[in-house]
């Protein structure tokens, strides 16, 4: 397996995890009764979310060469997919990036700050959306499939609930039922992904060229997905137990998260060596 991708490997973990963490924490504010010492601290935690983002986009300049090539991406806003990233990617991180800057520096009204966050949870959204698109592409009938856009959400979900739990545990954040809640998504999600992974596995055994078949794409596919499989497994196990079990720390839940990290990027490595045109 090559990692010829990888920029574009780290860009959309990366961004996934931000989005996902970022739409978890800011609903935790606006959604529950914490004491506002607690938000206040969610929110200053939100700063790691951000260097998350940040190296998310240094890793997709590296893609392009050079980042001003950025803006010749952005020529075809509203008709290219690809310039829709770009544009809706660059709006969540400065909507969202200045929403916790003027909460850091208390300045602005409630409602200016109030509009920003809420305009950077739309804003990450249609990057997300954005993102699952650029990769439907019908010539690569191996992306163009239900299986792109729930392997992408289902990182935004496990990796980005993760994070973000370890972020607000280190808050000192204590809602039991929206906790309860996170878990259960992360529970649930990994269960989709092991789904998601088999029922791919099956549907690439069905795609083929007349130069080469799906299913020979990736070397030893099987024992790649199984060992991503038992990562997210054990890293989620890790990171949810430290959580759950040793107040205020937060050494083990990274560990776990890291594991789960490592994960999600060996699938999303295996996805773009699964590239193949129809055809010649």
């Amino acid at each position: 397996m090559s990692y010829h991708e990888l920029s574009l490997v780290l860009f959309t973990v990366l961004a996934q995890t931000a989005v996902g963490a970022y739409l978890i924490m800011t609903l935790a504010n606006l959604m529950t009764n914490s004491r506002v010492d607690v938000k206040s601290k969610i929110t200053r935690n939100m700063f790691f979310v951000w260097v998350v983002m940040g190296l998310g986009f240094v890793a997709s300049s590296t893609h392009l060469g050079s980042a001003m090539r950025a803006m010749n991406a952005l020529n075809q806003v509203g008709s290219s997919w690809l310039s829709n990233e770009i544009l809706t990617g660059a709006m969540f991180f400065a909507f969202g990036g200045l929403y916790w800057l003027l909460e850091m520096l208390n300045k602005g009204t409630e409602s200016v700050r109030k509009g920003l966050k809420i305009a950077g949870m739309v804003a990450g959204v249609a990057f997300m959306y954005s993102m699952m698109n650029v990769y439907l592409i019908e010539t690569v009938p191996t992306w163009d499939t239900p299986y792109t856009s729930w392997s992408f959400l289902l990182t935004m979900a496990v990796v980005g609930a993760i994070f973000a739990s370890i972020l607000m545990h280190n808050a000192q954040f204590e809602d039991a039922k929206y906790t309860r809640g996170l878990q259960g998504l992360v529970v649930s999600s990994i269960i989709a992904n092991i789904v998601v992974t088999l029922s791919q596995m099956v549907a690439l055994g069905e795609i083929q060229s007349s130069v080469v078949s799906a299913k020979d794409l990736v070397p030893n596919m099987a024992m790649l997905q199984g060992s991503r499989i038992v990562l997210l497994i054990v890293g989620a196990a890790i990171a949810l137990t430290g959580i759950n079990r040793i107040k205020g720390s937060v050494a083990l839940p990274v560990v776990g998260l890291a594991l789960v990290l490592v994960a999600e990027l060996l699938g999303r490595n295996i996805f773009f060596n699964l590239h193949m045109t129809v055809g010649l």
